[in-house]
């Protein structure tokens, strides 16, 4: 499963395995989408293997939800998320990605 979200981390600039429950993924999701960011978003309590995306994603690092690839590598998820943003990388980062170009 690990070599199924490592395709689809790479398929798109950013992407994002979420849950539709969880309100840190929505905020961060918001946040994104904000800097004009359009990520595929992999719902884990809608997929019928979600719960094994979930198991590959601990095994890859993250423990919790949101997981944000960003550029087809692991980031991390809110905390990394809002570390990048607070001192000023994120922007940087979306930009070397191709998520957003202004």
């Amino acid at each position: 499963m690990e070599r199924q979200v490592a395709t689809w981390a790479a398929q798109r600039p950013v992407v994002i395995f979420s849950k539709t429950t969880c309100c840190i993924s929505h905020s961060i999701k918001t946040l994104l989408s904000d800097f004009g960011v359009n990520p595929a978003v992999y719902e884990l309590d809608q997929l019928s293997r979600g719960h094994e995306i979930e198991q590959a994603l601990c095994r890859l690092g993250c423990t919790s939800v949101p997981a944000v690839f960003i550029g087809g590598e692991l980031v991390g998820g809110s905390n990394e998320i809002m570390r990048l943003h607070l001192n000023q990388s994120l922007i940087p980062m979306l930009k070397r990605a191709k998520a957003i170009w202004v």
